[in-house]
């Protein structure tokens, strides 16, 4: 279902995915995979739709033949999404969100690692949150819920009081499995959106509304 105007969102904190919910860098990863994929005759048609939302450990893992040296891949693929930051821009409405809501009320959690999320986060015109948790901080990735139930942790609040926003399925499931309130990301691709979960084409529609009884609001467009 859609996120409709004048809805409004209450949440004791706020819990972003980065890739796809606050910053587009499909263009980057999906040319920096493909070209990995034909190089090993990996399936680029297998690949791709399970490719976001999840470490990139857990990708080279996933995909990789057998007999390679699943570090090395790693290693290389890591400093190439690294070091490529062209054409990484904010999901629209990202930076102003952002720029509008209380500091102590919203972070970041991603399946990136640190280096990785502020070289990309900052390449999209958005400072990276003091708390925010990011791939090395977890032991299980998405769609394990370990992430967002830290995130929570994190932001003092209950993971039952949090909204999540998510545009990956594994993100998606992992916000779920925390026991948060998820809304999806999904501009191109609302068919893949769980029934039990809105969904709105990015962020722009989305306002700071003050705070009530504690929790922050969120007013739709």
């Amino acid at each position: 279902m859609r996120l409709e105007p004048g809805q409004l969102i209450e949440a004791g904190a706020l819990l972003f995915d980065m890739d796809g919910t606050l910053v587009d860098s499909r263009v980057v990863v999906e040319k920096i995979w493909k070209r990995w994929c034909d190089e090993h005759g990996v399936d680029w048609h297998y690949v791709l739709p399970r490719l976001h939302g999840v470490r990139m450990l857990d990708s080279v893992k996933m995909f990789a033949k057998p007999g390679m040296d699943i570090q090395a891949e790693y290693d290389r693929l890591y400093r190439e999404e690294l070091e490529d930051v062209d054409g990484i821009v904010p999901i629209p409405g990202a930076v102003e969100l952002l720029a509008s809501l209380p500091a102590h009320t919203w972070t970041i959690v991603t399946s990136a690692d640190t280096p990785l999320a502020e070289a990309r986060l900052r390449a999209a015109g958005i400072e990276p949150p003091p708390r925010m948790v990011a791939g090395e901080m977890v032991r299980n990735g998405k769609p394990d819920p370990e992430g967002y139930l830290l995130g929570a942790q994190r932001m003092n609040a209950a993971a039952a009081e949090c909204v999540v926003f998510e545009d990956a399925k594994a993100g998606i499931e992992a916000g779920l499995a925390a026991g948060a309130r998820v809304l999806a990301i999904a501009g191109d691709h609302p068919d893949e959106v769980p029934a039990q979960v809105a969904w709105m084409h990015d962020l722009t529609a989305l306002r700071f509304d003050g705070f009530a009884d504690g929790k922050l609001r969120l007013g739709v467009a």
